[in-house]
């Protein structure tokens, strides 16, 4: 089994773009056939610019599967369990605006501790080949 929490949007944001894919082909080099691999990360809506997964810390459930997909894994089961409903996905400082970073300190404060932890998918893929 491997896990990986709110990383996902990192391996994204690099600029050779095609890290990612490498990385999740390596979960999967790693894993026996029925392995597993789960994923927690921030959630940019699907109707939103997928541009954003470049600058904002937000990544789509969607490219997540792509890369999951491509790589050799199949999505076996999902989960809102870490789903805030309260989280507009648009703030000065992407993800980082929230708690628990704070990237503007105290301006505004409150406000963003009102709004929590960004929303997340959890995703579990399993080796399919």
């Amino acid at each position: 089994m491997l896990l990986t929490f709110r990383n996902v949007h990192n391996l994204l944001m690099q600029d050779d773009s095609a890290i990612a894919g490498r990385v999740f082909k390596a979960f999967c080099t790693a894993l026996k056939p029925g392995g597993v691999l789960g994923v927690v990360d921030h959630c940019l809506p699907e109707e939103m610019d997928a541009a954003r997964e470049k600058t904002s810390g937000y990544i789509k459930r969607s490219t997540v599967g792509r890369l999951a997909q491509e790589a050799g894994f199949a999505l076996a089961a999902e989960s809102r369990i870490n789903a805030n409903p309260k989280d507009t996905y648009d703030y000065p400082e992407g993800v980082w605006t929230l708690p628990p970073s704070y990237r503007l300190k105290d301006v505004d404060r409150a406000k963003y501790a009102a709004i929590g932890v960004s929303d997340r998918f959890t995703l579990r893929f399993v080796k399919a080949r």
